[in-house]
């Protein structure tokens, strides 16, 4: 521990965030970071507890509780109280490879559940973990060195994600040959078209990418594998491929006038966005002024979003940024509570109302929170032209089904309205893996769409061939994609080697 008294003597102090008014104006990342000095004072807030929570990456009451990658977040803390970046560097690298990444998307699963949180703020762990690898970046210690020694075996990953990233890295520093396949013009999965610039500016993926190809990862980007390539042909060339493609098959909203012009899966919308970002060098201002977009312009329009998770709170900040002149946020549940309940104890997951940025911006646009509760859209309505011009939602309420015992939000006769609409973005989740890269595989899938492996295996129903991420796990966080990319790297290193020093 290095300050005993550090948690009673200061204050948790976060980096600014540039005010809503000012950051819609561009697509650049709106935290800022404190003095090294100032983070210091943060990492002398860790507690060293007993039993630290934060690195447990446990479930606890169905959520996870801790951090998945089981950083030694007091060790860490206490390296960057004594100003030892290049310690706390080193000693954040054995447990993860990429936290450029999580210091910027990761929701803190290690800070709500820290036990200074229990009575007071949390230590501030995400923003010492971005403060050591920025550190580390500036001083030249972050490196990828080409092995040494290569084992001769060939392995193949598909998809760029995080979870394909993370095991591209281990897997390669064994001395493995590994080759990354990426359907998109870029590398980076979700983590490039999946979040918005403003969240990771995609030139933190470029930065870590090239020190990975110069270590031997090779690259293979527009190549869709089940499309371009068959997963027999990659067998027959590879000694194992593991698939890390995602949960990228959209939740659809069935209903009447679904057909109408003006409606769009978030996870398109977000795409499009950042790739014309990219495209233009991230000229902000001439990505706002842009009309060449599958939607035209925003300009003007009304948006409705569909979902309230972090897609859709993404799909409301990038819309205001275009232009948008009211942007309202459709979310099926009720509304949670503000505090924690006495249901939902600490260390669990706080289940509390959480206003995100994308929702900050719309409050200053219209003066009130965007986001309806308890309510969905039963028909979309079109003009003459088949264009989007309104939308019927109906008010829901929570009932509980006699039969199964499971509480369903069912309408509430009686409640129907219309809200108008120039385009809507469903942002409503995802259902699982892509059918057409599972059938080029042949690998079995569960109940959910994932693709299959026994309880604790990474291993798939198709011998030689493993998964992880998303596509394994379902719709999950980018933590736990990169945990599980670790895991499947160990796991294919044994099953090539009989052993693993990963």
């Amino acid at each position: 521990m290095g300050k005993a008294t550090g948690f009673i003597e200061y204050e948790r102090r976060d980096g600014a965030v540039v005010p809503p008014c000012e950051r819609i104006k561009n697509f650049d990342e709106f935290h800022k970071s404190l003095t090294l000095e100032e983070q210091q004072k943060q990492g002398a807030r860790c507690m060293a507890c007993g039993v630290p929570f934060c690195q447990a990456g446990t479930m606890i009451g169905g959520m996870a509780s801790g951090c998945p990658l089981h950083n030694l977040v007091p060790e860490t803390n206490e390296l960057v109280y004594r100003g030892n970046w290049e310690q706390a560097y080193y000693r954040l690298s054995i447990t993860h490879g990429l936290p450029e990444f999580t210091s910027r998307v990761c929701p803190a699963l290690c800070e709500n559940a820290c036990t200074c949180g229990l009575n007071t703020d949390p230590v501030s762990t995400k923003e010492n973990e971005r403060a050591i690898i920025e550190y580390a970046y500036d001083h030249g210690l972050v490196k990828e060195e080409e092995p040494a020694v290569r084992t001769g075996k060939k392995i193949a990953i598909i998809g760029s994600g995080p979870s394909g990233l993370s095991a591209a890295q281990l897997l390669n520093r064994r001395g493995h040959s590994v080759t990354v396949y990426e359907r998109n013009d870029r590398v980076g999965g979700l983590l490039r078209y999946g979040i918005p610039n403003m969240k990771l500016d995609k030139r933190v993926i470029d930065r870590r990418v090239n020190l990975m190809k110069k270590a031997g990862i090779e690259f293979v980007v527009n190549c869709n594998v089940g499309v371009d390539i068959t997963g027999e042909e990659l067998l027959a060339k590879y000694d194992r491929v593991i698939l890390c493609c995602g949960a990228s098959n959209p939740r659809d909203l069935n209903a009447p006038g679904r057909d109408a012009k003006g409606i769009y899966f978030a996870v398109d919308y977000l795409k499009e966005v950042s790739k014309k970002l990219m495209d233009l060098g991230y000229d902000a201002e001439e990505l706002m002024e842009s009309t060449d977009f599958s939607f035209k312009s925003l300009k003007g329009k009304k948006v409705i979003v569909v979902g309230g998770g972090d897609t859709g709170n993404d799909c409301v900040g990038t819309s205001i940024r275009l232009g948008a002149s009211a942007v309202t946020q459709l979310e099926m549940m009720p509304k949670p509570s503000e505090t924690r309940l006495p249901s939902n104890p600490w260390p669990e997951w706080p289940r509390i109302l959480k206003t995100d940025y994308g929702q900050e911006e719309a409050i200053l646009l219209s003066g009130s929170d965007p986001r309806i509760y308890q309510t969905t859209i039963t028909e979309f309505i079109k003009d003459k032209k088949g264009h989007l011009k309104a939308v019927k939602i109906v008010s829901l309420e929570p009932k509980k089904d006699p039969k199964t015992g499971r509480m369903n939000m069912v309408p509430v006769e009686g409640t129907e309205k219309e809200l108008k609409a120039d385009m809507v973005l469903i942002a409503a989740g995802f259902l699982g893996s892509e059918s057409y890269i599972r059938d080029t595989f042949g690998v079995e899938c569960n109940a959910r769409t994932n693709v299959a492996t026994a309880d604790g295996s990474y291993a798939t129903t198709k011998d030689r061939v493993f998964t992880a991420g998303d596509m394994h796990r379902g719709q999950s966080l980018v933590v736990w994609a990169i945990a599980e990319g670790r895991q499947v790297a160990k796991a294919v290193d044994e099953s090539l080697m009989g052993y693993s020093n990963l």
